[in-house]
């Protein structure tokens, strides 16, 4: 199967050459805009990259020095926006007229040619050098695992400016070969439920909950240091900031890399083939409580789960949140009032069995078992399928079949960044 990874890399550019690049972003965002612009006008917007392209092409062209590939980059990544938002309309979510400010730029290997340690990119002006900085190519980094990995081939990139530099998104492509257990049912699959939250930033329906205590902490620390410093106004101030969003990202990167490397796993030990997440649009206006910091974690941590299953051959989906958190995953009765708050802790009990779970832990179990309900839907109901607990399965129609061995058992156990809760299996 075809693996995708981008890896980021630092670049060594000559002044009058990152004037250049600073120009070719300014113009590359200018013909998005754009872009999106002509998109938007009338009623209906135009979403075709074809359409678009024949329309604004050659104004785009004329109005600028964007090289041909250059032009159509910037088209592709403003229709790209533009599909995005008329996607969230059809889902009834609120989404404006996209606005590219970020510097940015898209290259492909039509305006950009990739060497193992530099790269040639166009510009406003022709072609510049610009050098890689690189790690040592024996320590274990994405650089070593995909950039000098020549299994790997460079597809494109993009440039990014932050914090005074350039650095160059590198995207690669490999195909990967790997081993999934033949069970004798081509059609069967387990299906791993993932609730997302503020206080367990993720809780799976086989009962693991990754603590978010110490995610927020952070979060908190960092906020009132960005303030105070802010508050100072001065230039070792300003500098001071940057430094420190770079490590509260690298801190925050390495907790979700943790996390996601265990949910895999755990989606592995149990033989599962399809890992279901809520769907993340909107997941702000859901939760009261969550902050733009938590929407971006949830997503990263999705990111971060979709890569690395793809070397081990599961896949991972979203389906609707709605009353997955409402809804006993025990007897299927929905009701407002089956989750309530008591001491600033959410609570779930059924009103009508009396089942009485962890309330993230029944919505990770719903949250599979709304997945088992669409491919049902999709696949004519024929298609046996589990969603995954840890003492056993239980299917769509809430009949539960414990595992041979008779399950694990017990209380929750902690560890540094999860804990394992007393849980079943859901199959269908």
């Amino acid at each position: 199967m075809e693996v995708r990874r981008t890896v980021p890399v630092k670049l060594d550019v000559a002044d009058s050459d990152a004037d250049l690049l600073h120009d070719t972003i300014s113009e590359f965002l200018w013909a998005a805009n754009y872009v999106v612009d002509h998109a938007w006008q009338g009623e209906y917007k135009t979403t075709s990259k074809a359409e678009l392209q024949r329309e604004t092409y050659d104004d785009v062209r004329a109005k600028s020095r964007l090289q041909a590939n250059l032009v159509q980059n910037a088209r592709n990544k403003a229709a790209d926006a533009v599909q995005s938002v008329v996607a969230r309309w059809k889902q009834g979510d609120y989404a404006g007229k996209p606005n590219f400010s970020a510097p940015t730029l898209v290259y492909d290997k039509r305006c950009a040619t990739f060497n193992d340690d530099h790269a040639t990119l166009s510009t406003v002006k022709g072609r510049i050098t610009a050098e890689y900085v690189l790690p040592d190519e024996n320590r274990e980094t994405p650089h070593s695992e995909y950039l000098y990995n020549d299994d790997y081939e460079v597809t494109g990139a993009e440039l990014h400016y932050r914090d005074g530099e350039f650095y160059l998104h590198v995207r690669t492509k490999a195909d990967v070969e790997f081993e999934t257990a033949d069970d004798g049912n081509g059609e069967h699959s387990t299906v791993l439920g993932v609730d997302l939250g503020i206080e367990n930033i993720a809780v799976t329906s086989t009962g693991t909950f990754w603590n978010g205590s110490e995610l927020n902490h952070w979060h908190r620390e960092f906020e009132k240091r960005r303030g105070s410093l802010h508050q100072r106004g001065t230039r070792s101030a300003h500098e001071t900031i940057q430094s420190v969003g770079r490590t509260e990202t690298g801190r925050y990167d390495h907790f979700l890399h943790t996390v996601s490397k265990e949910l895999v796993a755990e989606a592995v030990e149990y033989g599962c083939d399809v890992i279901a997440f809520e769907n993340l649009t909107g997941i702000r206006e859901r939760m009261p409580n969550a902050k733009k910091f938590h929407a971006w974690a949830f997503r990263r941590l999705f990111e971060y789960v979709e890569y690395k299953v793809e070397v081990v051959g599961i896949s991972v989906e979203q389906v609707s949140p709605a009353y997955t958190s409402q809804r006993c995953s025990k007897c299927g009765f929905t009701h407002e009032n089956n989750r309530s708050t008591s001491d600033g802790q959410d609570a779930f009990e059924c009103l009508k069995c009396g089942y009485s779970p962890h309330a993230d832990y029944n919505a990770a179990k719903n949250i599979g078992l709304k997945y088992l309900r669409s491919a049902q839907k999709s696949s004519g109901g024929g298609a046996p399928v589990n969603v995954r607990l840890n003492r056993g399965t239980l299917n769509v129609n809430g009949d539960y079949e414990p595992s041979a061995d008779g399950g694990q058992n017990g209380s929750p156990c902690e560890s540094p960044t999860r804990n394992e809760a007393n849980g079943e299996a859901v199959s269908e």
